[in-house]
């Protein structure tokens, strides 16, 4: 049995999927059915970014969802060596801290894909990135 691939979902694909959006959650939720055989991770980075709104609004059941969704993901850690990269792809591509760290992140851990719905990374990235709502 060989090792399982890994993708990188950005935080704006968890929110839409988590928070069940209109147009977008179902599209995410099929994605990532029909490659069950992959590892789907995420950092601390996207708990951040997500747990935002709902912490603001004080909406409980929400950050009750979104804890129940982070524990059934492959947590990567963001150490010195991808805020390095995070910091070279900023200098280098123009890039804000946040969506540099993403993208470092899914970088350092070697994941194969880097799933987004921002057209700026998948032009940045090249094959890592992949726009899973383009065809939407």
């Amino acid at each position: 049995m060989g090792v399982m691939e890994s993708v990188y979902l950005d935080s704006c694909l968890v929110i839409y999927f988590v928070e069940e959006h209109p147009r977008f959650g179902s599209a995410i939720s099929q994605a990532i059915e029909v490659n069950a055989n992959m590892r789907f991770c995420i950092s601390p980075l996207v708990e951040l970014e997500c747990l935002v709104m709902p912490l603001r609004q004080c909406n409980q059941a929400l950050i009750d969802r979104y804890e129940m969704f982070f524990q059934d993901y492959v947590r990567l850690e963001i150490n010195a060596d991808i805020y390095r990269s995070a910091a070279v792809l900023r200098a280098r591509r123009g890039l804000k801290t946040p969506d540099a760290l993403h993208l470092a992140t899914a970088q350092g851990h070697s994941c194969a894909g880097f799933w987004t719905n921002d057209e700026r990374l998948h032009t940045i990235a090249g094959r890592l990135a992949v726009n899973v709502l383009a065809q939407i």
